[in-house]
């Protein structure tokens, strides 16, 4: 139907030059924004033949490969005609004013490579076709209101190196294989968030992480599992404000750490904190060598905390 219509624009001797359906996509997002005040989308119109002259458009071989139009306060929503631009590999539409559900034909452009949608209002839950994106690297939904569990085909995205889902909604206990199959993350952020459960027993196999692994401000609980402490040792791991139990293992990663990174988490004891162990906690079994015996159902009971701003400035 959309090539039917877009025949008949162009039956006409007199015209030139006809906008290709790449172009008519992307004017369906400029229809989508209520409000441009930077004039960001001007020159997005109908006269071009194709949009890569366009204002934050590239292309390769007169194919759309990028749409980057970041910090331009554009309002609107994310229409499903985005899903037609099957060569796109990079989105960045970083701190506008979104707002909507996240369209599931965006998950058919199977060659994105980074989608970069932080600093927006996008709601609702994150489709569980996330996992058709096999050559994902950048994922960066943070300080958005999405909701519902992280879905568990994200495990599939095994190239995917940066994952940042921090404030904002997600509940629900992360995916079965979240460290198996996501050993290429470098950067992982999932703070300020209502994930519950336990933290997976496979974690220690994200050996490729770096700088700080943010697990703050959740509901997760349980015991800490050993194989955190198979991380890189540079690796900071930020556990402050979940409902942690149980001492704290002296392995790797976790050493030598100060008691900053595990404050807000009354029930845990032992080094570094100053709440000593009692002999019942001392000898719990770690859910790293038995994976088994986790409680993924089991739910937090601390309060909701108010989302907190970032300090400092986005390097992004």
């Amino acid at each position: 139907m959309f090539s039917l219509v877009l025949a008949l624009l162009c039956f006409h001797g007199v015209v030139v030059t006809c906008l290709n359906n790449e172009g008519y996509a992307l004017l369906s997002f400029k229809n989508s924004i209520y409000e441009d005040p930077e004039g960001s989308l001007s020159n997005w119109n109908s006269s071009h033949d194709n949009p890569c002259s366009w204002n934050g458009i590239a292309c390769k071989e007169q194919r759309v490969v990028s749409i980057s139009i970041p910090n331009n306060k554009l309002r609107g929503f994310l229409p499903s005609a985005l899903g037609s631009l099957f060569d796109l590999r990079h989105l960045n539409l970083r701190n506008n004013k979104l707002f909507g559900a996240f369209p599931v034909e965006l998950l058919e452009v199977e060659g994105l490579q980074s989608l970069v949608l932080y600093g927006n209002s996008l709601s609702e839950s994150l489709p569980n076709q996330i996992g058709k994106l096999k050559y994902l690297q950048t994922l960066d939904l943070s300080e958005n209101f999405f909701n519902g569990s992280l879905p568990s085909s994200i495990v599939q995205c095994k190239r995917l190196r940066t994952l940042d889902l921090s404030q904002n909604n997600f509940t629900g206990s992360l995916p079965n294989g979240f460290g198996t199959g996501l050993v290429s993350l470098e950067n992982l952020d999932l703070s300020f968030n209502k994930f519950n459960g336990s933290i997976p027993w496979d974690f220690g196999n994200l050996s490729s992480l770096q700088g700080t692994v943010d697990l703050s401000h959740n509901l997760f609980t349980g015991l800490i599992p050993g194989s955190l402490g198979d991380l890189p040792e540079k690796v900071y791991i930020d556990l402050t404000y979940n409902n942690l139990s149980g001492p704290i293992p002296q392995k790797g990663a976790l050493m030598n750490r100060g008691p900053t990174a595990f404050f807000g988490n009354p029930g845990l004891c032992g080094p570094p904190l100053k709440n000593p162990c009692s002999l019942d906690t001392t000898g719990a079994t770690s859910p790293s060598s038995h994976p088994l015996l986790q409680d993924n159902n089991s739910t937090g009971n601390l309060a909701d905390k108010e989302r907190g701003l970032r300090q400092g400035e986005r390097t992004k």
